[in-house]
């Protein structure tokens, strides 16, 4: 299932070319991932719904458990944003994304957490990942390609919540950066580039608590026969510019040297075309459920002698993967809140 990166540039240019659907994802490193037809995924058991492209039928009225989060110590986090604050001082990068693993347990079957989770895209790999992400990544309509970066977030419960995250010169300086550094990615793929929506807000309905979600819209026109170079197109976009940082190249450099995992297929991204039209999106919001990994991540991460969450054999401690941009302007603390209560289930 599992191929390298020119097997799969091969087979999106086969697959777009003759109007063959298909499912496709790719790791944060853009060097291994998985393109499968729809009677691939099914045999696989693999789930996905992708801006209503589906292979699992409508959202199910399941009731979603309470998670019980038991996230990295506090000093763990700070010690790794002192580590990128050095670097932004330094001048060798000015925005980047810092993820750390928290982990969870839940008392609902990952297949059953799929079909009850809103989220506009998801994928459930078993055994691998689940993911139900609220981030678009580019959509291929016609010969028009979009992207939807996602910078800013804040709880709906905070009195003038909206208000405050727009004023906020962190989270300005944070989407400006991400939406020039899309505008620029795009330019390498497509002409006639521009902004077409700036700083909208959604809302993000969770079964922790409500969040307001700041995005902007970005477009080009691509080649008259792109289809024969999807792939490779695909490619030079990557990794996704939201969860990475700018200036791109330097700032991966900097996510290595910091981030005390590998981050695998968490911020890589993943899609579908149905024939016609690609859509896509960033792999966030997403819970790690190979046990090979997880027990790795959990001994470099925690040390031995603190003991594992209470584990119920049925449900495993599992890992849910988050984090957000980090400038000169963060603040320590307000970064690690932020990491927790991105680590949620979204609703209907």
């Amino acid at each position: 299932m599992i191929i390298r990166k020119a097997e799969i540039i091969e087979k999106i240019n086969s697959y777009t070319s003759r109007e063959i659907p298909f499912l496709y994802a790719i790791d944060f490193d853009a060097n291994k991932g998985f393109v499968l037809t729809q009677e691939e995924a099914l045999r696989l058991g693999v789930l996905y719904n992708i801006d209503g492209n589906s292979n699992a039928g409508p959202v199910e009225n399941i009731q979603v458990p309470e998670i019980q989060v038991h996230p990295v110590e506090f000093a763990v986090y700070r010690n790794a944003f002192d580590k990128v604050m050095s670097h932004l001082k330094r001048g060798d990068t000015y925005l980047i994304n810092l993820t750390f693993p928290t982990r969870i347990m839940i008392h609902i079957d990952p297949a059953e957490l799929f079909r009850a989770s809103g989220a506009p895209y998801k994928l459930y790999v078993p055994g691998q990942f689940l993911v139900f992400s609220p981030e678009p990544f580019v959509r291929v309509t016609g010969n028009r390609i979009y992207s939807n970066p996602m910078k800013g977030t804040i709880q709906t419960s905070i009195p003038g919540a909206r208000e405050i995250l727009l004023a906020d010169q962190k989270e300005l300086f944070e989407h400006n950066t991400i939406v020039d550094l899309i505008r620029n990615d795009l330019s390498m793929v497509s002409t006639d580039v521009r902004v077409t929506r700036f700083r909208y807000l959604e809302l993000i309905k969770t079964n922790r608590e409500d969040l307001w979600q700041m995005s902007s819209e970005i477009c080009g026109t691509l080649s008259e026969y792109y289809r024969r170079h999807l792939g490779d197109i695909i490619f030079r976009l990557l990794p996704a510019g939201s969860v990475t940082g700018a200036p791109k190249e330097k700032t991966v450099q900097v996510i290595r040297e910091s981030e005390v995992f590998q981050r695998g297929f968490y911020t890589g991204i993943f899609g579908f075309f149905n024939g016609m039209e690609l859509c896509s999106a960033v792999t966030i919001r997403y819970l790690e459920l190979n046990r090979t990994k997880i027990d790795k991540i959990q001994k470099a991460i925690w040390p031995e002698e603190n003991k594992s969450p209470d584990n119920d054999p049925r449900y495993p401690v599992l890992i849910y993967k988050s984090g957000g941009g980090i400038t000169a302007l963060s603040n320590v603390e307000n970064e690690y809140d932020e990491m927790l209560k991105k680590v949620y289930v979204p609703l209907i």
